[in-house]
């Protein structure tokens, strides 16, 4: 066994390794970047080495400061994680020169699998199921137009080396390729250094569903069962789950022994995953078709582990040192249910735009990287930030993933729910309400799920989950405790409010506009004349309020505001009035705030690099017309006309580093 392993990544995903190595007694190297200094994968490792500026170009994708790294500290393996160098060729080959295992599957798997152009080739020549599509060379975007015609709309635009959602487009019709088939270039350059791109049909109402393969170098090769991805958007997957609610018996052993039989035609080892889709049209199930093989761990194999009580980090050591799978088909079980939900840095209040910044706050249900497979209590937090720390414009935007296991697929979505409610992130924009959105949706409960679940359900944008009467009467109970709380610690303190909380005990307290008189008394809450039994601890101050209410939990995010409180709970961000009773009245003459007309700028949404400006000063915009282009967190952004009009100055150029609501251009 190793006495010492080099993670040659960053994040979540390096203290993810590093957890698993401490356990088996392995010594662990890091290597960072500028931006990654302070970064908690650092701090965890036992040793750590500097390798280079922020931009990951200039250090984690150079595979000679990795190797440098490596002859530094004695390293003998290394640990690709996933994106970055995990898929390179070349990387593999380049630690094989210097006798430093690979962490992975053999040079010749990644390169037949990795490339999905080929790997295409290979599963068609294998017998395996394949999407319809064109996995030629595509010279330019005539030549796409061309192929996307024949082959008919929709059609998908997929760079050949890309991985996690970049690089690629869905279009429904000509123009939509012409406009996306050179992003698609540029982001499979920029992210893999690949520009080569390839088009197959995009199949109606598709499921997403992956088989986990693990295998080691003796020959045996076992499925460790599927996972469902099927809730993504943008083609970055945001929920996953395992087992699949879709997947029958009969189709897990199908896809299962195919997928085995494709790793073994390429000769793999380690851990794996094959992608399939899956046609939701067809009842029987049977309808799935080889998308690609991804040769690395994925983000979301926490819910693999969940599920069958293995650790697949540990595995994939233990294979790359050359040891036997201790592990028979027939041991691999499925016992309940895993949710994964993915925290992003991601505002789906204005769009799902990317956002960077300082996390001000940030405390998690349950600390990150404690208990077994399942976490703590059925709860487990895989994350790679800490309080204080900063999400930057270099690289992906997940700040931490949060899996959930239960007996039941009901009772890891309803342990969703409620970590997320305690999942507190101050600082920069998160999808935290979103996810707990989806978790609460009458369609994800009954696992009638597709990749398109995100848009069909969402088609005018993300404005919160819907919130019942009870919890609005729970919101109203808990505001009327906190607005007496500190009325009555005011009164204490400087005398102003006399002896007695009469009348400031009785409030009116509005939620979204609409209102509840409140009184509160000795031993419960009245709400509209209606008694709620009410238990809570609260100090003015605090973030974050845990109310049983008629025996049932709830916990409340609160933020201060000028007139009461800005609360969040089940996935939905509530304005919260509060005044007392005499005072209410007067509410009406207060003087409303109209926000400025900002329609005639295009202001840019979030900090990123404009890598394209489709306009000039006194060009004629349709709307809905691409406006500019900017590239945040590894993904291109197309910024759109609002309504038709004329350019009248450009304020920024192609290149520029743009700030946060910088104006690239005012239109006349």
């Amino acid at each position: 066994m190793f006495k010492k392993i080099l993670i040659a990544n960053r994040g979540e995903i390096a203290c993810r390794v590093i957890k698993t190595a401490r356990r088996m007694g392995i010594a662990t190297v890091a290597v960072y970047s500028d931006a990654d200094a302070r970064a908690p994968f650092v701090q965890m490792a036992d040793e750590a080495v500097h390798i280079g500026p922020s931009p990951a170009s200039e250090s984690y994708l150079i595979a000679d400061k990795i190797i440098a790294a490596c002859k530094q500290t004695g390293a003998e393996a290394v640990h690709p994680g996933y994106g970055f160098l995990s898929e390179r060729t070349s990387f593999a080959e380049a630690l094989a020169k210097e006798n430093i295992a690979f962490i992975g599957p053999p040079v010749n798997a990644i390169a037949a699998m990795g490339d999905k152009i080929e790997s295409k080739k290979l599963a068609k020549e294998a017998g395996v199921n394949v999407v319809p599509g064109f996995v030629g060379e595509i010279r330019d975007t005539e030549h796409a137009v061309e192929i996307s015609n024949e082959i008919g709309y929709p059609v998908m635009m997929k760079a050949s080396a890309g991985g996690g959602g970049k690089g690629m487009r869905l279009a429904y019709d000509e123009k939509e390729v012409r406009e996306g088939f050179e992003s698609v270039k540029r982001e499979g350059l920029n992210s893999f250094g690949d520009d080569r791109v390839f088009i197959e049909k995009f199949i109606l109402n598709p499921r997403h569903i992956e088989i986990q393969i693990l295998g080691d170098q003796h020959g045996n090769t076992l499925y460790l069962n599927e996972r469902e991805c099927s809730i993504q958007r943008r083609h970055q997957k945001v929920v996953e789950e395992a087992p699949s609610p879709f997947v029958s018996p009969e189709m897990r052993k199908a896809m299962g022994e195919q997928c085995v039989a494709l790793a073994k035609a390429v000769g793999y080892y380690s851990a794996g995953t094959v992608e399939l889709i899956v046609s939701g049209a067809d009842p029987t199930g049977e309808s799935f078709y080889f998308l690609e093989m991804n040769t690395r761990l994925q983000v979301e194999h926490p819910v693999t582990e969940a599920i069958t009580g293995i650790d697949l980090v540990e595995q994939m050591i233990r294979v790359a040192a050359g040891e036997k799978l201790e592990l028979t088909q027939d041991d691999v079980k499925i016992d309940g249910w895993a949710i994964e939900n993915r925290v992003y840095a991601e505002d789906p209040y204005r769009g799902f735009l990317p956002s960077t910044g300082r996390l001000v706050r940030y405390r998690t249900p349950v600390p990150a990287w404690e208990g077994d497979e399942r976490g703590v209590n059925g709860v487990r937090v895989d994350a790679g930030v800490e309080e204080g720390g900063e999400v930057s414009i270099f690289y992906d935007p997940m700040i931490a993933k949060l899996v959930t296991w239960g007996e039941t697929r009901d009772e890891a979505a309803d342990l969703q729910i409620a970590a997320l409610d305690r999942f507190e992130l101050e600082g920069l924009g998160h999808n935290i309400d979103f996810v707990s959105a989806i978790m609460q949706h009458p369609r994800f409960r009954s696992g009638e799920l597709t990749t398109g679940f995100i848009a069909e359900e969402y088609p005018e944008g993300f404005h919160g989950a819907d919130a019942g009467e009870e919890v609005t009467r729970a919101l109203a109970a808990i505001a009327g405790f906190m607005a007496s709380a500190e009325a009555d610690r005011a009164r204490r303190t400087d005398g102003q409010l006399g002896d007695r909380l009469d009348p400031p005990a009785k409030w009116q307290v509005s939620i979204d506009g609409a209102s509840h008189k409140v009184k509160v008394g000795e031993k419960h809450i009245k709400v509209e004349g209606d008694r709620i039994d009410i238990a809570l601890e609260y100090t003015p101050g605090d973030r974050l309020v845990v109310a049983e209410i008629d025996e049932t939990e709830l916990a409340v995010k609160v933020a201060k505001t000028r007139t009461g409180w800005r609360m969040t709970t089940r996935g939905r961000i509530h304005d919260v009035r509060v005044l007392p009773w005499h005072v209410a009245p007067l509410a009406s003459h207060m003087i409303e705030k109209i926000p400025p007309d900002l329609s005639k700028f295009l202001i840019c949404p979030m900090p990123g690099l404009l890598v394209a400006l489709h306009v000039g000063e006194g060009d004629k915009v349709e709307a809905g017309q691409p406006l500019a282009t900017v590239e945040a967190m590894k993904m291109e952004n197309i910024l759109r006309a609002e309504k038709a009009g004329v350019v009248k100055t450009v304020n920024a150029a192609q290149g520029d580093s743009l700030a946060v609501d910088a104006v690239i251009l005012e239109m006349e």
